[in-house]
């Protein structure tokens, strides 16, 4: 009884924890939209997705479990940017600026860890959308994943985070980015789908970080951005809020 206990009261240390993280994420990505040079909060921003989806992984599964699947996604990521600023594969020739430290191989750290705390929540997605798991679960988290994109490359693109050599269709971002982060994406499911142990159920926090981002990047390419931009807004929006709702109405119906 002792131990049930304490395992009940450690997984609501880390709810707690995750949705301090979130509640603190959200302040910062609202003070990132006001600030006059919001690239100084991008670390701060990513640095509290990681700890509040890490957390209410922890809380689902075990801290162990969570960790190692962070890490893990995190290493796929990393691995796939040093390669693609180095070959241009899978995402096509890009470079980073100076802004996001530290830089291993000119590749910021903040980068791997945003793959790696938004590739739990795109996991917990899938896991919502396809519960038998499989193929299914992985493509679908991967498309989770990389619904992201279409906020975040936009964004980190006006802020001179990174510049591509080539002007693509979509605000500057050529076509070749996005396939190369859907095949990155599968890996990233991938390995947290192993290291999870392919759970039948996902994790309400970790949904939560999903939707509060989708609704965050909505509403700030809608109407906070200086100049705001409408396409973006609604390519984000209805991609990630597709998924984000299906997830839900799956999650609800159990």
């Amino acid at each position: 009884m002792g131990e049930v206990r304490g395992a009940g009261t450690g997984r609501a240390v880390c709810t707690a924890a995750g949705a301090g993280c979130l509640a603190a994420m959200v302040a910062a990505q609202v003070a990132s939209g006001l600030h006059p040079r919001p690239a100084r909060l991008v670390d701060t921003v990513v640095a509290l997705l990681a700890a509040s989806a890490t957390a209410f992984a922890a809380a689902r599964y075990t801290p162990p479990r969570a960790a190692l699947a962070l890490a893990a996604a995190a290493a796929v990521g990393y691995t796939a940017e040093w390669v693609g600023v180095r070959t241009g594969v899978p995402f096509g020739e890009y470079g980073y600026s100076a802004t996001l430290r530290p830089q291993v191989g000119g590749v910021p750290v903040v980068v791997a860890l945003a793959w790696g705390g938004m590739g739990l929540a795109a996991h917990a997605v899938a896991v919502a959308v396809a519960p038998a798991g499989g193929l299914a679960r992985i493509g679908t988290g991967a498309l989770a994943l990389t619904a992201w994109d279409l906020f975040l490359d936009p964004q980190m693109v006006r802020l001179g985070l990174w510049t591509w050599a080539d002007h693509g269709p979509y605000r500057g971002i050529p076509v070749s980015n996005f396939l190369g982060w859907l095949l990155v994406s599968l890996l990233v499911m991938a390995v947290i789908d192993a290291v999870l142990g392919r759970p039948a159920t996902p994790s309400t926090g970790l949904l939560a970080v999903y939707t509060v981002m989708a609704v965050m990047e909505t509403v700030g390419f809608a109407a906070v951005f200086d100049p705001p931009d409408p396409l973006v807004a609604a390519a984000g929006g209805i991609s990630m809020g597709v998924l984000a709702l299906l997830a839900w109405r799956r999650r609800w119906r159990r």
